[in-house]
């Protein structure tokens, strides 16, 4: 646990947020950031978690304001202030939950970048140049293939960019086209793998084997020379932005993110269910999926254009 946090009541409540959530290591060193700013703004205020007001709460989060914090940072702060007394009132530390009458800030929720059909085809197609060049250099063919084959399988199967690297070599063996994903919060579910994912696998690994094949042994898909023995995130990433640019794309408008919305976007523009599209991204809750609802009115207006019969009237 972080020093910074020296409050008893704070740390019960990271402590509940680990052992009954299954929170993260990353999630649970957001909300002690958080909770740390809001209980030193109490104590400099001769106040703490058990005397905090609503007007207390509302002071602090017009200083998070001031101090030129966005609204969609203030307003993760402030839910987890939020979650903080409503554990306090449940457990019977409080009587009342100051924070349950707060309104958050206001916050325009910012649609995903997505890229077009033809924007990733292309995409595709600069990755796979070269790779069956016998003439060209070992590396280069390896460095396409890899980037193929990441590629194909996150646009087949719109996986977090942390869950892509960390692949095992055993999923290209798989005898069914499904992947077997372990995801955040030890959640796990399964993922169809199209054919041409499929067929990048195995290009891949067959190349790998025939020009490296010292990293036959390893574990992971993307075996590379680091900490975890597979394939950076930050490094794929920046490869990415180099593919992005040889395919004449903004470079900067281009990221594993980014190919995971268009993952998503794409499966509810040709008419996947908005429930199936959260259970094969991961998400916890449908909220999360719902910020792809913009493709879904776009879908539904057209569909009562081109169905209703009054509508060309």
């Amino acid at each position: 646990m972080n020093p910074g946090l020296t409050d008893p009541l704070g740390r019960l409540f990271l402590d509940m947020i680990a052992a009954e959530r299954g929170a993260a290591r990353n999630t649970l060193d957001a909300y002690e950031r958080d909770l740390v700013d809001y209980c030193d703004y109490l104590d400099d205020h001769g106040s703490g978690p058990m005397q905090a007001s609503t007007t207390d709460i509302r002071a602090w989060i017009e200083t998070l304001a001031a101090r030129g914090f966005k609204a969609t940072s203030m307003a993760r702060r402030l839910s987890c202030v939020r979650q903080f007394h409503r554990f306090l009132y449940v457990e019977g530390r409080r009587g009342d939950d100051p924070s349950a009458v707060i309104e958050g800030p206001r916050r325009g929720r910012p649609l995903p970048k997505v890229l077009t059909p033809a924007e990733v085809d292309r995409l595709l197609d600069v990755a796979r140049e070269g790779i069956d060049d016998a003439g060209r250099p070992a590396a280069e063919r390896l460095a396409a293939a890899r980037m193929h084959c990441l590629l194909e399988t996150l646009y087949a199967t719109g996986l977090r960019v942390s869950e892509l690297v960390s692949l095992p070599r055993s999923a290209a063996r798989a005898r069914e086209p499904l992947l077997a994903i372990k995801g955040k919060g030890g959640r796990e579910r399964l993922v169809p793998l199209s054919e041409p994912a499929r067929a990048a696998m195995k290009t891949w690994l067959t190349l790998l084997a025939e020009l490296r094949p010292g990293q036959g042994a390893s574990a992971w898909l993307f075996p590379a020379d680091s900490e975890s023995g597979h394939l950076p995130r930050q490094v794929f990433a920046r490869e990415l932005k180099t593919a992005a640019a040889a395919a004449g794309l903004r470079a900067d408008l281009v990221s594993p993110h980014v190919l995971r919305h268009a993952f998503a976007s794409h499966l509810l523009q040709n008419g996947a269910d908005l429930r199936v599209v959260q259970e094969l991204l991961g998400h916890a809750d449908v909220s999360t999926t719902q910020i792809y609802t913009h493709v879904l009115d776009e879908r539904t207006r057209a569909m009562v254009r081109d169905l209703h019969p009054l509508a060309g009237g």
